[in-house]
């Protein structure tokens, strides 16, 4: 919680009058006993009605005015909190899209999305709750003990007992809660991932009618997220009763030895007795919200913990200026040049090993080899999602790490495997990388794409509603949207990533030739697992295990490299390879 203390700065008034009027009305509090007193003494004892009414008037104006202090109170913590929250949520976001791919993968869709949401929310609770009740309820607890002393000194030290005891109470339980509620945030992570998984995946869970097992296996999750939540609701339970036991306790022995000081007639009055009870009594609540104040801390602090483990990790792929760089834009100069390269994600094996391979401007090159074999985690080294382990990748003759993402980036349309739409329309989509396209650019890059066709037939056209990922359209035609969102951007090299497996040969023959009649001057990368793709590329690289096993065009290849020719017949009859 302390790290994350700087956003407070930005609401220093809400956190400074927020607690002053709390304070306020702590003080009018504290100040009701003795006016009861009084009542008791004074007005009661000597029949004075008078001052009873008088008293009685002032306790009601005692009560207004810490009403009022109090509202102004909670309407700071709650500005000052939703502001924090706010704040928060923003910069997580930020954070978390800086972050590589690397990074990514490693805490997990599933944990930043719980992090975001309900670990913020405990802290921006912990925000409102702390300027409404964390200084209130300790100047309570010592304020009565003051007062208690005022009346009677040796009394006083019940107080002071009662409040040690369960200063000790609460300092127990914290201490034993705080671990498990980590453990719960961890649990939550995998009901959020289990649960993701079920929405994501729901045909093919039902496909192979995996219903029950499925049910059983978030029952399992939440079965054991219950079992910690019961345990750790069981400790915080404790606070209560072991707190009400403490405090009545204290309230018997002072009822018990104000009374003997009455009859003994040691300068005590019964209005004393009742002002040393309201005292111990508010004590007792001030304790009880200390005690679900302590539960709420404990979590924000297990929350906190979580969030700043996100704002501490750092991205491993950074940019080294932010100042587009000169580049080289001579037709001797590659467009791409792997040298040497090796790369692995961490696991200890490499994923590619000394790769290396020239690719000159306008050329068409296929990426081809089995399952597993490296060819997106290759070309994913091209735009920087990862950083090679070993060697350099340059585009234009200079290193990618020189580059400024924007300068990098902007020059590459990538389709990934996964077809990924937005929620709007197929224009907002169009629009991503080039938000200046016109409809007649946008028109051209449905057309090259294959997928004009089934979009003119839409009612709205280019304004037709895309759901959450594109749900509403099958997958040939998400892939085909993703390509044409690609080309809009008019970029200089193109990289398909399996980008026609949804494809029917027929469209995967057209798109092919739209391709090389209207991206002569682009350099364009096609990864793939049909060699019919790629048999005219002007060059085809061949992967195998993380190795470039051949290199050429799809004769020699086919004549040359025996992991192609497998590819090959495999797919394909010789006589129809031959051709």
């Amino acid at each position: 919680m302390i790290k994350l203390r700087r956003y407070l700065a930005y609401y220093k008034k809400e956190c400074i009058i927020g607690p002053l009027c709390k304070l306020f009305e702590a003080i009018l509090e504290l100040l009701v006993p003795l006016v009861m007193a009084g009542i008791i003494d004074n007005g009661v004892r000597n029949g004075d009605t008078a001052y009873i009414w008088r008293m009685g008037g002032m306790l009601v104006i005692l009560a207004t005015v810490g009403l009022c202090s109090a509202l102004v109170c909670q309407y700071l913590a709650s500005k000052a909190s939703q502001g924090v929250g706010t704040r928060l949520r923003r910069d997580l976001f930020l954070h978390i899209n800086k972050l590589s791919h690397a990074e990514l993968d490693k805490l997990g869709t599933p944990s930043l999305i719980t992090r975001i949401t309900y670990d913020t929310n405990q802290v921006q609770q912990s925000v409102a709750m702390a300027i409404r009740l964390l200084t209130r309820a300790p100047f309570i607890v010592i304020g009565s003990m003051v007062m208690a002393m005022t009346i009677n000194l040796e009394m006083s030290i019940i107080f002071f007992i009662a409040a040690i005891l369960i200063a000790v109470t609460l300092y127990l339980i914290m201490t034993k809660s705080i671990p498990i509620f980590e453990k719960m945030q961890k649990k939550l992570d995998k009901i959020s991932l289990i649960c993701r998984e079920n929405l994501s995946g729901n045909r093919v869970i039902r496909a192979f009618s995996k219903q029950k097992n499925e049910k059983k296996r978030i029952d399992d999750s939440t079965e054991d997220l219950a079992k910690t939540s019961i345990r750790v609701s069981i400790l915080s339970a404790l606070l209560s009763p072991v707190t009400y036991i403490i405090t009545n306790a204290a309230i018997i022995l002072i009822i018990w030895f104000g009374a003997q000081n009455v009859n003994a007639g040691n300068g005590m009055l019964s209005g004393d007795i009742i002002a040393l009870v309201n005292y111990m009594t508010q004590i007792l609540l001030a304790m009880i919200v200390v005690a679900n104040l302590v539960v709420l801390l404990t979590k924000a602090s297990a929350s906190a913990a979580r969030l700043n483990e996100v704002f501490e990790t750092q991205p491993s792929v950074c940019e080294s200026t932010t100042e587009n760089i000169e580049i080289s834009e001579s037709e001797s100069t590659p467009k791409i040049e792997f040298d040497n390269v090796n790369f692995t994600y961490g696991t200890g094996d490499d994923e590619l090993e000394d790769i290396s391979f020239k690719i000159r401007r306008g050329q068409t090159v296929g990426l081809i080899g089995g399952t597993g074999c490296g060819k997106s985690t290759l070309v994913n080294l091209i735009p920087r999602f990862y950083d090679a382990t070993q060697g350099t990748v340059s585009v234009d003759g200079r290193n990618v790490k020189d580059y400024p993402f924007l300068q990098l980036r902007s020059q590459i349309g990538i389709v990934p495997q996964q077809s990924i739409l937005f929620k709007g329309t197929i224009r907002d989509n169009m629009k991503w990388q080039n938000e200046n396209a016109t409809d007649e650019d946008i028109i051209k890059a449905l057309k090259i794409a294959q997928a004009y066709e089934f979009v003119s037939k839409l009612n709205k056209g280019l304004d037709s509603f895309v759901e959450q990922g594109g749900k509403n359209f099958s997958g040939g035609q998400r892939q085909r949207l993703c390509i044409a969102r690609a080309l809009t951007g008019s970029p200089k090299l193109l990289i398909l990533d399996d980008s026609f497996s949804a494809l029917d040969f027929a469209t995967d023959a057209a798109l092919r030739k739209a391709l090389r009649e209207n991206t002569k001057d682009m350099t364009v990368i096609i990864v793939t697992q049909r060699c019919s793709t790629i048999k005219n590329a002007d060059l085809i690289l061949v992967l195998d295990d993380g190795r470039i096993v051949g290199k050429g065009q799809h004769d020699e290849l086919f004549e040359s490299c025996e992991t192609y020719r497998e590819i090959c017949l495999s797919q394909l009859s010789e006589e129809e390879a031959k051709r």
